[in-house]
């Protein structure tokens, strides 16, 4: 629905589903308040992976890094599917978001405790991540219920996410309140996320598909691209900080502030080489795995601005991790995002073909390179020189030659007749 068709007021009007094929249809500016509180949440996951890293608990720092990145990820993407769908951007669903951004910053609030219950060893103090998930996670019940009420074509699907949701965060509950054995509280975890994942594979395979747009829902994971690579940004001033202090304004401080603002560059061009919201327009059924990726990539790309924090306690000392350990914080999560990224163009294309591999090999060998000068005695700043040529080699390639490649694959997708399925009935 748009402003036009609802008028001027934010009055109550039926929850009736959006047309995802509306024209120019974009982020909204709820939506963009909404992702400020993700810019907290993902800050400070990443600042205490840092603090773990750098005191040489890589496990423990690990372990809450991925409990927190997936709580705060999977909300993020099940709020944003919804909206794409159903925004209708009225009082009770301003009310709505207002609650779920509450919701992240109790859940922030929570992340300092968990990761240092991991580092002592004692249980898992999940307490305030868990409550602020299923404050989250609560108030998308009422608006499924809302639209179960007032779209009729796709009320099985709105009854089932309400249900599934439900029962979801009663188990996250009974799990942070009974269980304390380590064990089980990792296999209770896994079982509760595959369970929280399964509810849009069923709706989009064996129900009816929610009316999400493909050109809206691309815009809005970029857009939290963005605002994760704030954290590389953030990483990059913390370092070249910690160079200015040790060494005073110097040709390395200078190589850290360009090398460090290029990484963020470099991965921000990396990530929009794909054509996302094209591919999605013509292929709804690839959202699933598409969407689902993106819990890696956010929290790859606030793993990398972690890891130059790292790098930034390395010179000023206070690491116990060695040379290598130091460059590995900023070179692992760069490769996760390159070979993530790299899997999402191939998926959505359905082309993987040498020169993909080439590149891909290119890449991780300057990241290999840079791990092995570490260890030869190198400087830092050598290290992120190589782990920023890593995505160049990406771009400079595609620019170069891969550009021909995705011309040629959209060429022959808009060539294809387009497929039909249930997902051709939404909006309608």
């Amino acid at each position: 629905m748009t402003i036009a068709e609802r008028g001027r007021s934010h009055h109550l009007v039926r929850m009736i589903g959006r047309d995802p094929d509306e024209r120019h249809r974009t982020a909204t500016p709820l939506e963009l308040l909404f992702d400020l509180t993700f810019v907290v949440a993902y800050g400070v996951a990443a600042n205490e992976l840092a603090h773990a890293l750098a005191e040489g608990h890589v496990g423990s720092g690990l372990a809450g890094f991925a409990f927190a990145g997936f709580a705060v990820g999977w909300a993020w993407i099940n709020y944003s599917w919804f909206a794409s769908a159903y925004d209708n951007d009225d009082w009770l669903m301003r009310l709505a978001t207002l609650v779920q951004m509450v919701g992240v910053l109790l859940l922030t609030f929570g992340i300092p405790d968990a990761f240092a219950s991991l580092d002592s060893g004692a249980p898992l103090e999940n307490g305030l991540i868990v409550a602020g998930y299923v404050v989250m996670r609560a108030a998308l019940v009422p608006l499924w219920l809302r639209a179960a009420r007032d779209d009729p074509q796709r009320r099985r699907t709105a009854r089932f996410f309400a249900i599934t949701i439900s029962l979801a965060q009663v188990g996250w509950v009974l799990l942070a309140v009974f269980i304390e054995d380590a064990v089980v509280l990792v296999a209770c975890t896994l079982a509760l996320i595959l369970f929280e994942l399964a509810g849009p594979v069923i709706t989009e395979r064996r129900l009816d598909p929610l009316p999400w747009h493909p050109h809206h829902l691309a815009e809005r994971f970029g857009l939290l691209v963005i605002i994760t690579l704030g954290e590389v940004v953030f990483g990059t001033v913390t370092a070249l900080t910690a160079v200015v202090q040790e060494q005073g304004w110097s040709f390395e401080a200078g190589v850290v502030a360009v090398t460090g603002t290029a990484l963020a560059f470099g991965l921000w061009w990396e990530y929009y080489i794909t054509p996302a919201a094209e591919f999605l327009a013509r292929h709804r059924e690839r959202v699933l795995f598409w969407a689902f990726s993106h819990i890696l990539v956010f929290a790859s790309i606030a793993a990398t601005g972690a890891g130059l924090h790292v790098l930034a306690y390395a010179i000023e000392g206070d690491s116990s991790l060695s040379r290598v350990g130091a460059a590995l914080t900023v070179a692992v999560p760069v490769l996760v995002l390159t070979v993530t990224v790299i899997v999402l163009y191939s998926v959505l294309l359905r082309a993987f073909d040498r020169f993909h591999i080439l590149l891909f090999a290119l890449s991780v060998l300057a990241l290999v390179a840079g791990i092995a000068l570490a260890a030869l005695g190198a400087s830092l700043t050598v290290t992120l020189l190589l782990v920023v040529a890593s995505p160049a080699v990406v771009v400079i390639g595609y620019e170069w030659v891969g550009y021909r490649h995705q011309e040629a694959a959209i060429a022959a997708l808009l060539a294809e007749p387009r497929p039909r399925s249930r997902g051709d009935r939404v909006g309608s």
